[in-house]
């Protein structure tokens, strides 16, 4: 299994790992998601983070409170799955960029 692997290497790639991993976390924080619902009476803006940056609700809805919290939910959980879709994406390249790990 590690008959080709240069042990030696072994604190340089993980210092690269650490760089990459740095780099990742700070790219992933910078980007924004929005997801809208109720054909865009509701939209949610979060970041890479998934911490929720911004709710718009359009004034049709202020008197349906039910509607209104279905639609909020909807775009509420939409903008957190784009947001840790694109994590797991730019993990998955990230890692397998590392080589050696048969990752």
């Amino acid at each position: 299994m590690f008959k080709d692997f240069d042990f030696s290497k072994m604190g340089e790639m993980l210092s690269e790992a650490q760089k990459k991993a740095a780099e990742f976390e700070n790219e992933i924080a910078a980007k924004e998601f929005v997801a809208k619902s109720g054909g865009g009476l509701i939209s949610v803006k979060a970041n890479g983070r998934s911490q929720i940056l911004d709710i718009s609700i359009d004034d049709t809805l202020l008197e349906d409170k039910e509607s209104l919290q279905i639609l909020l939910i909807s775009a509420i959980n939409d903008a957190i799955k784009l947001s840790e879709d694109e994590k797991k994406r730019a993990a998955s390249a990230m890692f397998g960029g590392l080589g050696g790990f048969g990752v």
